[in-house]
């Protein structure tokens, strides 16, 4: 048994601190609002969240930082990607050098174009950020909270560290792979946000099958193209965190970026689309960054660059759909014709 502190009682973290307790694991769950912190702790309910949801009795609640990683061993973060480096600071004169850090949070700071464990690397004493693990893979807390067979990976470029991750985190409902792969895994695991939004587009716009497969295809193939720019391994991309989470989270009602795109599609605008949805929708962020970043590493990505007009030009849906269908003819192998992807 671990002592362990998640922090961040959203969707995923919340059910993040139910494998944990499933797995006999004592779970300090970090909430902002001390009011959400006394509900789970009296009704064993993250109401907000996951109202559904029966939670542990192992799973305690505080608002108070300090209380929930004090002599933790092991410290899960589930944070926004926008409050991970404030997160790190506060965290930062907390915590000891010993400590496991797992990260399970998709996307990029926006600010900076980084990824997540290169922010925790600015913000923690390196020998923690040198052990830090990150979860990732097709995984929705609906079905992971109630037990429903799910598959994930972590990655880190310590073995110790993706070894005693696996060993935490994995029961017979929720299995753990290993990938010495930290970089492709984190970008893998923010760019398929942008995929989804532009599938639930798809969607809401009334296309059918044959459109949401090229989506993905096409999709997938931007995103290990700009991930083998930043130093990705090619595997991980038709791996778990790859295709498996991007396959996830393009066909799933319970992805609010599949939500977001659909809404989009209907013809809302942006500013209703978040407010209906009420929660963080990271592929909209992420699809700023990645246009920036891919313009940065001079490699074309189309499909994002289309959601960023659509998202922050009034771009009309059905008009993006057009410009990507008139695209200049090319081979699908891009190593047949690399200027024309």
């Amino acid at each position: 048994m671990q002592n362990v502190a998640v922090i961040g009682a959203g969707s995923w973290g919340t059910a993040l601190a139910s494998v944990l307790a499933d797995n006999g694991h004592s779970v300090t769950l970090w909430v902002r609002n001390a009011k959400q912190a006394e509900n789970i702790n009296t009704n064993h309910m993250n109401e907000k969240y996951l109202p559904d949801a029966k939670l542990s009795a192992k799973i305690a609640a505080t608002s108070d930082l300090q209380e929930a990683v004090s002599g933790k061993p092991v410290v899960l973060l589930a944070v926004p990607s926008h409050a991970m480096r404030q997160m790190c600071r506060e965290l930062a004169p907390l915590l000891t050098q010993d400590v496991l850090l797992i990260h399970a949070v998709k996307g990029f700071e926006l600010e900076s174009l980084k990824r997540m464990s290169e922010v925790i690397h600015e913000e923690l004493p390196g020998a923690i950020a040198t052990r830090l693990a990150v979860l990732s893979g097709p995984s929705h807390a609906e079905e992971v909270v109630q037990r429903q067979p799910t598959t994930v990976v972590v990655a880190s470029e310590s073995e110790d560290s993706m070894l005693r991750s696996q060993d935490l985190l994995m029961n017979r409902n929720f299995r753990v792979y290993t990938n010495p792969d930290l970089v492709g895994a984190e970008i893998a695991g923010a760019l398929k946000n942008i995929i989804a939004l532009g599938a639930g587009m798809s969607d809401g716009l009334g296309f059918g099958d044959n459109a949401k497969a090229a989506l993905l295809t096409r999709g997938l193939a931007e995103i290990t193209r700009l991930g083998l720019k930043l130093g990705a391994m090619p595997p991980t991309f038709s791996g778990l965190a790859g295709i498996g989470d991007l396959v996830a989270t393009c066909t799933s009602k319970h992805s609010r970026n599949w939500r977001a795109g659909y809404l989009l599609g209907q013809g809302k605008k942006l500013e209703e689309v978040l407010a209906e949805i009420g929660m963080v929708v990271e592929g909209v962020r992420t699809t700023q960054a990645a246009n920036v970043i891919a313009k940065r590493e001079d490699v074309e990505m189309p499909i994002a660059n289309v959601l960023y007009g659509i998202l922050f030009e009034d771009k009309d849906p059905r008009q993006g759909v057009e410009q990507l269908m008139g695209r200049l003819k090319t081979y699908e192998m891009e190593y047949l014709n690399p200027d024309h992807a």
